[in-house]
């Protein structure tokens, strides 16, 4: 006996509104008889931290006989079931069927939606115990036998959710946290003392960004001035002691003259150079994977300074923050990617001649052809997991033309140390960056979401204004007085752990969801590929989609 999920045609990675087709292919080798093959698209967000030894900020020890090592939590932001063998309205009751030996496929189908599952408490409160291939039921079979055996979803309350965007697939802390996506069949097998066979194929999942905001000429910027130190007087120009054993100059006391030095300047304590740099980016800041990052780096002189300013290094830094909870714990993971870094640059910022407000842009060939890593993922924000970024600049400027590549401070050990570069090296942060994945939304998905939008509040009716002359003012007329009415009384939404009963004659639906989002509602209609699969970026944020687990699992019964 061997099971193996082929996927058609498989791109790098899924999104959302994608349509992922296989077959499930079951290899026999004798006759064996068949309950029913469940298949199932899951996508699970899990998290684990260490209990602290003490309560933070109040130095109480905690009880280790009362709680565990580690703490997990476990949501399932994906969850869909299909029964692709029999027919899904084949009878619950209905008996095994006897396979052949040799090969036999199953066909399947899904379709990716927008918004994590976990978050629907009324669905998630009708999921649990044993199914029927039609629906939910109360008299189902155990063992395997005439029932779908799924996941208890009541074990979902248990935490707090939030409705967002299906998460990126993610790996990046092994035995803290990951974000999984896979296809699990199981093929049932009637009978007390036989097992089920289970077999599941990961995937990489990369969401659809939101719409991007129409572009316009505003910018958000980071600046600060790069101030230099004032230089020491040089050693020549103090007057010289004159010994006691001659007598005083006839000419009087005599005054440092300023002398001309090799390059023409003259060498007297010159004011030290001020030169603001600013870093911007398109406001609102959003960057996007796989693409470089759209920045403007402008010096400005401050100061009428006669001194050259160079630019001596750069290096960009984007800094991924990951907060990772689990139940009543926290914590905050710090990733670095480091975009660029030039050293020993030599390239003229200011000039001597230059006026006070003088702008320099500097060239962004020293960037532009640096994308961000393909390991980078987008900004995203889940039940128990969430990524931010920020953006660090930094410059290094000289006063002064610096040394030439490869040659040390040793080379001028005759030279008067005033005159050598001075440099200042500085940064420039931005606390709050998004990153969009690249997969832009349909186009008919955002025309609608924008259509339904302004739809959804009525336009204020103008105000009627009435005349009266300033003479004889009337008094306003009020209207009759009518009868008060009791409210009807206010209906409390029901408990999601204990969901409203049916009265009698009333039928349940098939699988009991909740009714769809409007975006979800589109997403139906629209069949895909929504991008095809040269369009798609690189993304490597999940190393091997089917390499095992590094969270322990969490208790018995929760990742069914």
């Amino acid at each position: 006996m061997s099971i193996r999920i082929a996927l058609d045609r498989p791109p790098e990675f899924y999104t959302n509104l994608d349509i992922i087709r296989g077959q499930v292919v079951l290899s026999l080798s004798r006759h064996e008889h068949i309950g029913a093959v469940i298949v199932k698209l899951e996508g699970e967000s899990r998290t684990a931290l260490g209990v602290p030894d003490e309560i933070l900020g109040m130095g109480i020890a905690r009880d280790r006989a009362s709680s565990s090592d580690t703490l997990h939590e476990n949501h399932k932001i994906l969850y869909k079931v299909a029964q692709i063998f029999p027919d899904e309205n084949t009878s619950a009751i209905a008996s095994p069927i006897v396979l052949n030996p040799g090969q036999h496929r199953f066909r399947f189908q899904f379709k990716f939606p927008f918004n994590n599952a976990c978050g629907n408490t009324e669905a998630m409160a009708k999921l649990g115990g044993v199914v029927n291939a039609g629906g939910f039921a109360s008299g189902a079979g155990l063992f395997g036998m005439g029932g779908i055996r799924v996941m208890d979803g009541t074990k979902q309350l248990l935490y707090s959710h939030v409705k967002k965007t299906l998460p990126p697939s993610f790996t990046g802390f092994p035995g803290e946290a990951e974000i999984r996506y896979y296809v699990k069949v199981t093929i049932q097998r009637p009978g007390l003392f036989k097992e089920n066979w289970r077999y599941q194929l990961g995937l990489k999942f990369l969401p659809i960004e939101p719409p991007r905001p129409p572009k316009s000429n505003q910018e958000a910027y980071a600046r600060r001035p790069f101030t230099f130190h004032p230089r020491a007087s040089r050693p020549d120009l103090q007057p010289k002691k004159r010994s006691p054993f001659f007598g005083r100059n006839s000419d009087g006391p005599s005054s440092p003259t300023a002398k001309g030095s090799a390059d023409g300047a003259l060498d007297v304590p010159a004011t030290p150079p001020s030169i603001e740099m600013s870093a911007r980016l398109p406001h609102p800041v959003l960057l996007t994977c796989n693409t470089p990052i759209p920045l403007r780096l402008i010096a400005k002189k401050l100061v009428p300074a006669n001194a050259e300013v160079y630019l001596v290094a750069i290096q960009i830094d984007l800094i991924g923050k990951t907060a990772v909870r689990c139940q009543d714990l926290l914590r905050t993971e710090v990733s670095r990617w480091v975009i660029t870094a030039r050293h020993g640059l030599s390239i003229l910022i200011s000039n001597p001649e230059d006026a006070v407000g003088t702008e320099f842009i500097l060239p962004d060939a020293l960037w532009n052809d640096m994308p961000l890593p393909n390991t980078v993922m987008p900004s995203f924000t889940t039940c128990n997991l969430s990524r931010d970024y920020q953006l660090e600049v930094k410059l290094g400027l000289a006063w002064g033309k610096p040394n030439a590549p490869g040659v040390s401070l040793l080379g001028h050990r005759g030279k008067d140390a005033s005159r050598l570069p001075q440099e200042v090296h500085l940064p420039l942060h931005f606390s709050t960056i998004e990153v969009y994945s690249g997969l832009s939304p349909p186009p008919a998905l955002v025309e609608a979401m924008r259509g339904r939008a302004a739809t959804a509040r009525p336009p204020i009716p103008p105000r009627q204004q009435q005349h009266h002359p300033l003479s004889s003012p009337t008094p306003p007329v009020l209207p009759p007085r009518r009868p008060v009415q009791q409210p009807p009384p206010q209906q409390q939404p029901p408990d999601a752990l204990y969901p409203p009963q049916l009265h009698p004659g009333e039928e349940e639906s098939a699988y009991g969801d909740a009714p769809p989002t409007y975006e979800e509602a589109m997403a139906e209609e629209m069949t895909g590929p929504m991008f095809p699969q040269e369009a798609r970026p690189a993304y490597s944020g999940m190393t091997n989609e089917n390499e095992p687990s590094t969270l322990l699992p969490p208790e018995k019964g929760q990742g069914r």
